[in-house]
């Protein structure tokens, strides 16, 4: 088994690598080749991310997938494992240790207080750099859903939804979701 300390000697830690670390409970994540460790998430964050999931699940059209516990990766030094996806159910098909970024239409991430951080800012950054359309911030505290979308290799703030509004959007598919059902 590969030491979650290094892959060997100082070698940077790439999307291969992650395939030798033990099922322990932790997510690993890779971000320019330094390992990221977090522990699974808690009841509450899992909760939000299902009724998430389960109400994007009910409008997504054909040929579109939504998604749990797979990677993104843009580059073999960075892999992040978003809490919701939206990609070409084709991508799927073709298998490998992640997902393109060029297949993935959205990004879902439900903000943690223990790494709030490396949503915020850190995979912000690198999903707008791969150039994914749409990145969505669930804060269960604040209780609101942030949209960002993607202008020029950066996202810029669409909406911020209430847990008593409805996020009505066409992309990345047609849809309308009331927050009071996810929170």
């Amino acid at each position: 088994m590969t030491s979650p300390a290094k892959p060997g000697h100082g070698d940077a830690w790439t999307v291969d690598d992650l395939q030798e670390l033990p099922e322990d409970g932790q997510t690993y994540e890779i971000f320019d080749g330094s390992l990221l460790v977090s522990p699974h998430a808690d009841v509450f964050h899992g909760a939000v991310a299902n009724r998430l999931r389960r109400a994007l699940d009910r409008q997504a059209p054909p040929g579109l997938l939504v998604g749990q516990d797979i990677g993104v990766s843009a580059k073999r030094s960075s892999y992040f494992v978003p809490d919701l996806f939206v990609a070409r159910e084709s991508a799927l098909d073709r298998g490998g240790p992640a997902l393109p970024p060029a297949d993935v239409l959205l990004v879902v991430e439900v903000v943690s207080p223990s790494n709030a951080g490396r949503d915020l800012v850190l995979k912000r950054h690198e999903y707008a750099v791969a150039g994914i359309p749409l990145y969505w911030l669930v804060e269960p505290r604040k209780q609101t859903l942030t949209v960002l979308e993607n202008v020029g290799g950066g996202y810029r703030e669409a909406d911020v939804v209430p847990v008593d509004g409805t996020y009505r959007a066409d992309r990345p598919f047609p849809l309308a979701l009331c927050l009071a059902h996810v929170f």
